[in-house]
């Protein structure tokens, strides 16, 4: 025999224990245990508390593609979702500057060029992702440690105008003893151009008569990234 729906049955939305159930699934199993689409929703349950999440959670990740794509994206694209708003977009971006600080703080008190992934997680974290060009300096001290981080400009799509003699210049005033240059290719393609090889082998080339030491210069994309010294190229 077939029951009919109560009244009260109708009153619980469908999702009713959802919450609970997902919370209780990463708890047990830990982040591996839930999608993708999931963990984002375990996060709008705080921004979005009396609403079923998960077509937020999935329309997010259907615009922006990954987690990645969703935590990068500025705040009035995140807004454009339905559901989403300021204050939730807000707090998104809060969480990608939580990540960002915790992966800041694994690097300062490190050997840098020891810590090279480490370094490449936190740099990858903060610029794979950005539509236009950034140049980036590390500046280290003699036993490779983070003095500063610093973005030296922000260009267009594809282009970041920079000196050498800046480049120089700001380590001097930071009494580095080394710096590694930085810079995103928001095309994804992380090929160095000539230009790119040219700079770097011109900072060398006046940084080295001072006593400071070029260790590297990484281009980040979203997918990957290339190590101008690694690769030869300097």
């Amino acid at each position: 025999m077939r029951v009919r729906p109560t009244v009260e049955d109708a009153a619980v939305p469908h999702h009713a224990g959802h919450r609970d159930r997902l919370r209780e699934r990463f708890s047990k199993a830990g982040p591996n245990a839930v999608a993708d689409y999931e963990l984002l929703e375990l996060v709008l349950f705080r921004s979005i508390p009396r609403r079923d999440v998960k077509p937020i959670a999935k329309a997010l990740l259907a615009r922006f593609g990954n987690l990645a794509e969703i935590v990068a994206a500025p705040v009035p694209l995140l807004a454009e979702v339905e559901g989403v708003g300021n204050a939730t977009a807000l707090d998104i971006k809060i969480i990608a500057a939580f990540n960002q600080r915790t992966l800041r703080t694994e690097v300062s008190d490190r050997d840098i060029i020891g810590s090279f992934d480490r370094m490449m997680d936190y740099i990858r974290a903060v610029m794979a992702h950005e539509a236009r060009e950034q140049f980036r300096l590390l500046f280290l001290d003699r036993k490779n440690g983070l003095i500063a981080d610093e973005v030296q400009h922000i260009g267009t799509v594809d282009f970041t105008p920079v000196t050498p003699r800046e480049v120089v210049r700001r380590a001097l005033e930071l009494h580095a003893s080394a710096i590694i240059l930085v810079h995103n290719h928001p095309s994804g393609d992380v090929t160095p151009s000539m230009a790119d090889i040219e700079m770097t082998r011109q900072i060398i080339d006046m940084a080295q008569p001072l006593g400071i030491k070029v260790h590297d210069h990484v281009i980040v994309g979203r997918a990957n990234s290339v190590s101008l010294r690694k690769s030869r190229y300097i």
